[in-house]
This record gives structure tokens, sequence and C-alpha cells, in this order.
């Protein structure tokens, strides 16, 4: 049997590779946990936290309103809960324009090296 290297078919996380994701230390990820009731990681053998793609994907989404935007926790908790969709789609939106603002330097910096 053949393994494959698409990374997207593991069904669980360690906080160490979730904190790694998003470059925080693993004592705000449990932080998070008790400010977030929605983050809720499976433990394992030993207490070991692992997180789940959607765990994965509301930690992207406090860490945008939280590291990103500056909220406050309250705040963020607070939108979260009254528009879960519009805080997440606001999310997204400025994750794409990111990731083109990135594909659009790097475009940049080619055609300086060419000139």
């Amino acid at each position: 049997m053949a393994l494959n290297p698409n990374k997207d078919l593991k069904q669980f996380y360690s906080i160490a590779e979730v904190g790694e994701m998003f470059n925080l230390p693993v004592t705000l990820l449990r932080y998070w946990e008790k400010e977030f009731p929605t983050i809720r990681p499976k433990k394992g053998g030993n207490n070991v936290r692992m997180y789940t793609k959607e765990d994965i994907e509301e930690i992207r989404l406090i860490n945008d309103l939280v590291k990103v935007r500056n909220m406050k926790l309250a705040s963020a908790r607070e939108l979260i809960r009254r528009n879960r969709e519009g805080a997440k789609n606001s999310s997204d939106l400025l994750n794409r324009l990111t990731n083109v603002r990135d594909q659009l330097m790097e475009i940049k910096k080619e055609l300086d090296a060419l000139v």
C-alpha cells in the first residue's frame, strides 16, 4: 500500500502542529479553548489534544479576529456568536486578498529581476 503524501487526509493534528500552523504558542491555544467553547479538541492517551479540521478552522477565525485585526477576546467571541458566517466570510476574504498580494509581490520581484 503506497503512502499518500496529501496532508489534507490527516484527521487529527497535535497542539504543536496547530501552534506551528499559526505561529502561536501552545499555551495560547489552551487559553483560547477556555475562552471559545467552540474549540473542542479530542483528548487521546495521556490527555494529548488532537485537533480536527473544524477546530483548526475555528482557530483560524479567532486568530484572524484577535491577532490580525486586534480585537479583544470578548469582542471576537461576541462577533462569532452574533454573526459567525459574516466573520468567517470576512476572514476568508482577507486571506484570499493576502494571498493575491503575496503573488503580486512575487511577480513584481520576477519582473524587476528581468529589467
